[in-house]
């Protein structure tokens, strides 16, 4: 006859015995989550760096992460968070990253900055019947410039703030080029070279606008982490000279241009 109150575990080694079968779970799970990056891609993207409207995101930024983190064994994870709310959530780790330029971040000093994938220029996208032309800044001074919501223009800021330059707020890249175009008050749109040239491509627009020979800015497109992802930094940077060497980056590059 068996004695079953033999069989009964103290309570102690009960609870030893169900954290050990949960253990490797546990562990799994929490590998398995910091082995994840979840990367902004904004909701309407920014083309052709980050393009979403076509089923799977893909764009330079995207697919330069892809191949950096496949390699580093990572998880790309797509996030489509508006530009406000982005610098919070990578604070409080909501997001791991998204793309920036260092000079379009207020505080800098609280992410993490990969080195630059591509270079971004600035310039100003105007309607070719316009006479506007810019040599100078002070040729700006009292016009109208149509602008990215929340984006910051350094060079300019002084001007906007001060009165001498005004500008005007849309909520995406493809609007400006509406604007500029229709709004008889609208003298130019400011877009990177590369970004204004693909909507000119792909509306139809290319021969509505003239592109001024000089820029506003150059400054290095980057990945902006988590300020505690400078480990993660380090690796990206070091794949990222990879791709370069490789030729695999120009690669991605010629796919978009």
């Amino acid at each position: 006859m068996i004695d079953h109150a033999s069989l009964r575990l103290p309570l102690s080694s009960l609870i030893l015995l169900i954290a050990f079968c949960l253990c490797p779970a546990l562990v799994l799970a929490e590998t398995d989550e910091s082995k994840v990056v979840r990367f902004n891609i904004s909701p309407n993207g920014y083309p052709p760096y980050l393009i979403v409207d076509q089923g799977s995101p893909s764009g330079i930024m995207w697919d330069v992460m892809k191949a950096i983190t496949d390699r580093l064994g990572y998880t790309l994870q797509a996030k489509r968070i508006p530009r406000k709310r982005v610098d919070q959530m990578l604070q409080d780790g909501y997001i791991d990253a998204t793309s920036r330029a260092r000079e379009w971040t207020d505080q800098p000093d609280q992410f993490q900055f990969t080195n630059p994938v591509v270079a971004i220029e600035e310039v100003f996208f105007i309607p070719r019947e316009s006479s506007f032309k810019f040599t100078r800044i002070e040729d700006l001074y009292s016009g109208t410039l149509v602008t990215h919501l929340g984006y910051i223009y350094p060079s300019l800021e002084p001007h906007f703030e001060a009165g001498r330059i005004k500008r005007f707020d849309v909520a995406s890249d493809g609007l400006m080029f509406t604007y500029v175009l229709h709004g008889e008050r609208f003298d130019a749109a400011i877009a990177d070279r590369l970004v204004g040239k693909w909507i000119l491509r792909n509306r139809g627009l290319k021969d509505r606008f003239r592109i001024s020979d000089k820029g506003i800015s150059h400054y290095g497109y980057r990945i902006m982490l988590r300020k505690d992802w400078g480990e993660f930094a380090q690796q990206f940077n070091r794949e990222l000279t990879r791709l370069r060497e490789t030729g695999e980056l120009d690669n991605i590059l010629s796919q978009y241009r």
